[in-house]
């Protein structure tokens, strides 16, 4: 059994898809657009082009995405994405790409249990936490 993440950007997925590439070496699997659909699922001219259904991976984890309802509010509050870096200086730059555009909600440092570590919201509002552990 395994778990993955489906996260749901409301409008802003294709945007998220390219940002993750370039800040975390995303590579995109498959993106489906409601416009791909079935003839009888309803979509409209202004979500025709959004992502339904997308995946991608992230080091060996798959993430799965869409525009979700496209209310344009993506909310994850409760949730938080960890990465788990190689080396001091491959968190950092995680830590850095994943930031630009968001907010920090812990600077990177070390702590008694890791080399490096912090917490950020991204530019899409999810949080994340970068690690690079003692352990």
């Amino acid at each position: 059994m395994m778990v993955q993440p489906y996260l749901s950007f409301e409008g802003r997925c294709e945007e998220a898809l390219e940002f993750y590439k370039g800040a975390v070496g995303a590579k995109v699997e498959a993106v489906l657009r409601f416009k791909d659909a079935p003839p009888d699922m309803p979509t409209t001219p202004d979500n025709k082009e959004k992502v339904m259904h997308s995946s991608f991976r992230v080091g060996d984890t798959l993430v799965l995405a869409s525009d979700g309802r496209c209310s344009g509010k993506a909310s994850f509050s409760g949730v938080t994405l960890t990465l788990n870096a190689d080396s001091n200086a491959e968190a950092e730059k995680l830590f850095g790409a994943l930031g630009k555009g968001g907010q920090v909600q812990m600077p990177m440092a070390e702590t008694f249990f890791a080399h490096r570590f912090g917490m950020l919201a991204d530019r899409f509002g999810v949080n994340w936490m970068v690690i690079k552990s003692k352990m």
